[in-house]
């Protein structure tokens, strides 16, 4: 029989996150409330070596009283930014938008 891919998945690499280093920090923002109010979703800066199951895995550590449904990522790219006379850019980042189970409680960030 063939077990399920979560069990024999490869990770991306042979570093071993703990959750909070998996977890960088809540988005806080109107449409993030929104979202929180609504429909039990929450955005979270993760670290870009994160997948799905380590995230859902560290903010269940992270927030005991929680079940995570489903995780979205999203890559988002830097933003072009000026500093005196050069052109830089903002660092790329890995954004999180986690559904929890409406049954199950909710995380309070005030």
């Amino acid at each position: 029989m063939a077990q399920s891919g979560i069990q024999n998945r490869q990770p991306k690499s042979r570093l071993v996150l703990e959750p909070h280093q998996v977890i960088l920090r809540p988005l806080v923002t109107e449409k993030g409330i929104h979202r929180s109010t609504r429909h039990h979703q929450y955005a979270f800066e993760v670290n870009p070596l994160a997948d799905k199951i380590m995230i859902r895995e560290a903010i269940e550590a992270l927030y005991p009283n929680v079940v995570v449904t489903k995780v979205a990522t999203q890559n988002r790219k830097g933003k072009a930014r000026r500093y005196r006379y050069r052109m830089g850019k903002t660092k790329n980042w890995k954004k999180a938008i986690v559904t929890l189970d409406p049954n199950h409680g909710e995380i309070e960030f005030f």
